[in-house]
């Protein structure tokens, strides 16, 4: 059996490198993809618990999870197709449309 700890410790690189993407990165695509990885390594967290206490909780905190990443991947993509549109790019530093 794997000890928790490596699996909190594969958790918190993922996590650290979706945070560097969306700092570092100016691509809208690049953000939403290190935001998911973000929401992925918190699920292998929730399941690396759940599995170490014998608890399903961790898994049904899984399942809520991945449906608000399905839906931000909805919405979230459809706002860049729209921002594409209008600006022809998705770089985020050229992306003023929202100010006013």
């Amino acid at each position: 059996m794997i000890p928790l700890e490596y699996y909190l410790i594969l958790s918190a690189f993922l996590f650290v490198t979706g945070v560097t993407g969306v700092i570092t990165r100016r691509n809208a695509i690049v953000v939403f993809m290190s935001i998911e990885l973000m929401l992925n390594a918190a699920n292998l967290t929730f399941v690396a618990y759940s599995s170490f206490f014998g608890d399903v909780v961790g898994q049904l905190f899984v399942f809520f999870v991945m449906a608000v990443a399905a839906a931000e991947v909805a919405i979230g993509l459809a706002i860049i197709i729209a921002l594409f549109r209008n600006k022809e790019t998705i770089n985020i530093d050229e992306i003023n449309i929202l100010k006013w």
